[in-house]
């Protein structure tokens, strides 16, 4: 059995802390805060095992576990899920001091004095390389859903491929989040998408720009590719994604809202897909460009990503059966089926 302990418990940390406990491989030491009160100790109290600061242990003695430095010490591995930008710090003082491996979130930094990992994860794309590797981070929502949109394509036209140009649209925040989102459609003068993509696919020809929009619902992908000549027909196109794990065709749908209410109607935990949702209503191909338009679940598509990685980083399974774990304990084929029925 891995011991794993979650090293936050934000939108993130919160939905791989329901996944993994139902994961019977896995021994779930517990999750960490770092801002603590009492109503958030009730909640959790039956719930997990909750590790705090030292400063705080103290004060919450009789609620909580222990300190955070106690649970790494106990875990086989960390999944980094603090507030963004503080996998740096949690790496030099709490993970490289005790020889732990940890998996870190898709907004830690991976060039520079700050750097984190050696690579980033996509499990369409580089899920063998993970294999024993020390620190790795999980690429983001929006680098996840393009490694599994764009690796496809790449293996099935390879060279007859010139060109990526992705737009992100981005939403302002997740359901659950409460702060404010703007009337506002805000750019992104140096996204960082682009680079991490390139960091498991270095040879494409990609271009990306990122727009955050005000809505809380999803993201929604355009990629026009362009192709040498003339682009496949709509239909062979369809026919790479159709057996893709964790890709879904949809028909009917009108919009990211669509999507997201009716996991939620159909009682998906946290409102999750887990995957990405190609718009073939919206599919275009004209000449030599095909255009592309997929919607990313979020949060929601990269708690499987981190099951993954961890099996390939720690257990070292081979990727069929791994997915196959991965599909078992999210159902993520049965939700495909059930999607792209109700949107058929």
């Amino acid at each position: 059995m891995v011991k794993v302990f979650i090293n936050g418990y934000g939108n993130i940390g919160r939905r791989l802390a329901s996944a993994l406990s139902k994961d019977k491989e896995i021994g779930l030491v517990g999750i960490a805060k770092y801002t603590m009160d009492e109503q958030i100790l009730k909640d959790l109290k039956n719930k997990f095992d909750v590790y705090v600061p030292e400063n705080l242990v103290h004060k919450y003695k009789n609620s909580v576990s222990g300190s955070i430095r106690e649970a790494v010490s106990e875990s086989d591995l960390v999944l980094d899920a603090a507030k963004e930008g503080d996998g740096y710090s949690n790496k030099i003082n709490l993970y490289e001091p005790m020889r732990k491996p940890a998996i870190f979130q898709g907004g830690e930094e991976r060039h520079g004095d700050i750097a984190v990992a050696e690579m980033i994860h996509n499990s369409r794309v580089n899920y063998n390389e993970a294999s024993g590797k020390q620190y790795i981070i999980q690429g983001s929502c929006n680098v996840s859903g393009m490694g599994k949109v764009m690796q496809p394509l790449i293996e099935k036209f390879g060279d007859e491929i010139q060109r990526f140009d992705v737009t992100l649209v981005r939403r302002w925040a997740d359901l659950e989040d409460s702060k404010e989102v703007k009337d506002s459609i805000q750019w992104d003068k140096n996204p960082h998408h682009q680079e991490d993509v390139k960091d498991f696919i270095p040879h494409a020809n990609l271009y990306v720009e990122a727009f955050k929009v005000p809505s809380r619902m999803m993201h929604l992908h355009q990629m026009v590719v362009r192709f040498h000549s003339k682009s496949p027909p709509k239909d062979q196109i369809l026919d790479v994604f159709t057996k893709e794990f964790a890709v879904a065709i949809l028909n009917t749908a009108k919009g990211t809202a669509d999507v997201r209410m009716k996991a939620i109607e159909l009682g998906f935990e946290h409102g999750d897909t887990n995957m990405v949702h190609i718009h073939q209503d919206v599919l275009r191909v004209q000449g030599e460009t095909l255009k592309i338009v997929y919607s990313d679940d979020q949060t929601g598509l990269v708690i499987p990503e981190n099951h993954l990685l961890l099996q390939s980083m720690i257990m070292r399974r081979p990727r069929p059966e791994a997915i196959r774990k991965t599909d078992g304990l999210f159902r993520i084929s049965e939700k495909k089926r059930i999607l792209e029925k109700e949107f058929g």
